[in-house]
């Protein structure tokens, strides 16, 4: 079923980040004045029994940068003394993975093998001044795109140190982040350790995922947090984009609104900054995280605009949806699954921008990740199927591009590091 939402313009992309920057603001005004009232209202507390004995110190637990989704599991960081920089954090991750495939597109093979992430990450996590660092080498497997190696990936997109950013705590509730910052749009994040399966999905794919700029965390209350950003977008170097995301999070229930769209508009394009990058983005997801279970639906719109300074004679819009479960069973090991569907408007007759299979197409995929870790060790793969509906010729899989099925098998093996290499 083909959903048709309103079209969702840079103006009314204002027009919502304006609304949650007033939201930020009115929630941090509260949130003082309430703590006010409490203060004044408060009577003088009777000091409290001396403890019989000292508590024992908490279990380190693992730093919330980088972010996973599950079923893979973050050890805590090793942490040492540097000096003048203060007390910094530590984690790394080195991991690769193979793949055979049928029906592969020109230029790619049946079998290819790759490093996937070869990362350290380097950060200091309290004080007025923080950042995080991460730094190496990483590949990006995608479904329906060709293979490219972790040397051409690094090359091509983000460079050897992708996300990098300044954080300035101001007060209990609201944070400023600086620098290169993943982005704040979609279900599934851009490295393969971060998510359910290896590969990225359909929808994943007209998405950006890492952008340049300034970005404001603020925490509204006890259930709602928001973000707004103003960025580079796709990694365009030019600065055009607003990006927000508001959420709601009760106990073992979250949903989430993602908003994004260019104020302007960008010629420039490379691999990382597509045609995409003069869109405009919304996306609704809905996590249940509970015992062995979560379960992550979500639906995603996307509009590229007509604009022929930039090369598109006439628009077209994406609507999709995904649903994401996985379940861990004992001894380490898990099964995340995913399945998509993502349709596309316009039509070659009208000469409308491809954004999948051709202009007018759509793509069905499912996915099943096994997955067993255990402590540093992970080993996984995706067996996953795309479909690809009402393509152009050329535009679908196979040498020729008229194929309209593929499948992979993909395996992927890998070591994560943290106080594992400084514990007793």
């Amino acid at each position: 079923m083909t959903l048709t939402p309103q079209r969702f313009t840079a103006t009314s992309a204002r027009a919502l980040f304006a609304a949650l920057c007033l939201a930020c603001l009115l929630g941090s005004a509260l949130t003082m004045t309430s703590a006010a009232a409490v203060a004044q209202s408060a009577t003088p507390a009777t000091p409290a029994a001396a403890p019989a004995a000292a508590q024992a110190p908490a279990a380190p637990a693992p730093l919330p940068t980088p972010s996973l989704t599950g079923p893979l599991q973050w050890l805590p960081p090793a942490v040492f003394d540097a000096g003048p920089l203060g007390k910094l954090s530590a984690n790394g991750i080195v991991s690769g993975y193979g793949l055979s495939q049928n029906n592969p597109m020109p230029g790619d093979s049946t079998g290819q093998a790759t490093l996937s992430n070869g990362f350290l990450f380097i950060q200091k996590a309290d004080g007025p001044v923080q950042y995080f660092i991460q730094t190496g080498a990483y590949a990006i497997p995608a479904l329906a795109t060709p293979f490219l190696s972790a040397a051409d990936t690094v090359k091509d997109f983000f460079g050897p140190v992708p996300v990098a950013f300044l954080k300035l705590p101001v007060g209990k509730t609201t944070t400023f982040e600086i620098g290169s910052l993943p982005t704040l749009m979609g279900a599934e994040s851009t490295f393969t350790f971060q998510n359910m399966n290896v590969e990225r999905g359909l929808l994943w794919n007209q998405e950006n995922a890492v952008n340049r700029g300034i970005q404001i965390n603020q925490t509204l209350g006890k259930y709602f947090t928001a973000s707004l950003s103003w960025n580079d977008g796709y990694y365009s170097n030019r600065y055009s984009w607003l990006s927000g995301s508001l959420t709601f999070t009760k106990g073992a229930h979250s949903l989430a609104f993602d908003a994004m769209g260019n104020a302007g508009s960008t010629k420039f394009q490379t691999l990382a900054t597509p045609v995409q990058n003069n869109s405009s983005m919304v996306a609704l997801i809905y996590t249940y995280t509970k015992g062995n279970w979560i379960v992550q639906p979500y639906y995603q719109f996307s509009d590229v605009p007509t604009d022929a300074r930039v090369g598109v004679s006439k628009g077209a819009t994406t609507n999709g949806g995904a649903l994401l479960v996985s379940y861990a069973f004992k001894h380490g090991f898990s099964l995340p699954a995913r399945v998509e569907y993502l349709t596309t408007s316009g039509s070659a007759a009208d000469d409308a921008v491809n954004l999948l299979f051709g202009p007018g197409s759509n793509g069905t995929s499912l996915t099943a990740t096994p997955t067993w870790q255990k402590g540093a060790l992970f080993v996984r793969g995706d067996l996953a199927w795309v479909h690809a509906g009402s393509y152009a010729a050329g535009a679908a899989f196979g040498s020729a591009g008229t194929s309209a099925s593929q499948f992979r098998a993909v395996a992927e093996i890998g070591i994560i590091f943290g106080s594992n290499i400084t514990g007793k």
